[in-house]
């Protein structure tokens, strides 16, 4: 993987300290849903979005790397994704987000270069 897709890109991460819980996400063709977690933790930073009735209530791990810019005045996440490519993204598991690290390279290569799992580079 040719980039880290647990970081901030530049033009997000100077605003990656906020408290991003409740901000509107919105991927490149509408809004997705919204932030229930984040985390700016260093090699591991991320979204959790609750989706809401688009997909009946699915959450989806969003690494940091997809988020292109951050609104504070608005209170919304902008996404380098289309709504199905962040639908058809691994489920969002919570136990296996905490402790299964390959549950990570799973999302991770989904998101990122080369995209085995079908995600936006394959």
């Amino acid at each position: 993987m040719t980039e880290n897709v647990w970081s901030y890109k530049s033009t997000a991460g100077r605003l990656a300290g906020a408290d991003l819980t409740g901000y509107k996400v919105e991927a490149t063709d509408g809004g997705i849903g919204k932030v229930d977690k984040h985390s700016d933790e260093v090699g591991d930073a991320h979204l959790v979005v609750d989706t809401g009735v688009w997909i009946f209530g699915k959450e989806v791990l969003l690494p940091a790397s997809t988020v292109v810019s951050i609104d504070p005045s608005e209170q919304k996440v902008f996404v380098d994704r289309t709504k199905q490519q962040i639908k058809d993204a691994p489920d969002f598991d919570r136990d296996k987000h905490l402790g299964d690290p390959g549950y990570h390279d799973e999302v991770g290569a989904y998101y990122g270069t080369g995209a085995p799992f079908g995600g936006p580079h394959a």
